[in-house]
């Protein structure tokens, strides 16, 4: 199905890959009333991982940035299989909690984690401005540099 997200994704030049299966016993989205609540996204693109290390160690903010825009990325794909393929039943991004791989001494969280924010709002205009939070993790599965979940509402 291609509506109005879809063609801004194209216009964009942003590919939204098929939403990864879970890992372990969890679920890639659930569904609760009109909310979709994403498990935490990683930066897998084509089946390998991208962006592994620490902020404030071997990974810059630039860097921290672009992994945050990929775990949203995947969490657009977590969407829209969780719309049925239909991004304009996202009627808002509630909330994005961000979480970064970095060293104690590390404070630009909101600096990375803004990657995965503007990418929200690039996508779903003002339906993509969100509430946020931006945490420093001492290590993230797999050593990614960052993991992004999502609360959306869905019509």
């Amino acid at each position: 199905m291609s509506g109005s997200i879809d063609a801004r994704l194209q216009e964009l030049g942003i590919e939204v890959p098929e939403a990864s299966a879970p890992v372990a016993n969890y679920l890639g989205y659930v569904m609760t009333g009109n909310l979709c609540f994403t498990a935490g996204q990683v930066t897998l693109k084509d089946g390998g991982l991208l962006h592994q290390g620490k902020l404030g160690a071997e990974i810059s903010v630039d860097e921290g940035y672009q992994a945050a825009r990929l775990c949203a990325i995947n969490i657009v794909a977590q969407l829209k299989a969780a719309c049925g393929g239909d991004l304009d039943r996202v009627k808002r991004i509630v909330k994005l909690v961000g979480f970064v791989n970095s060293t104690p001494d590390f404070t630009d969280q909101p600096k990375v984690i803004n990657g995965a924010s503007d990418l929200m709002v690039e996508v779903f205009g003002d339906a993509g401005k969100h509430a946020r939070s931006a945490v420093s993790a001492g290590s993230l599965p797999l050593g990614v540099a960052v993991e992004v979940e999502c609360i959306a509402e869905i019509a």
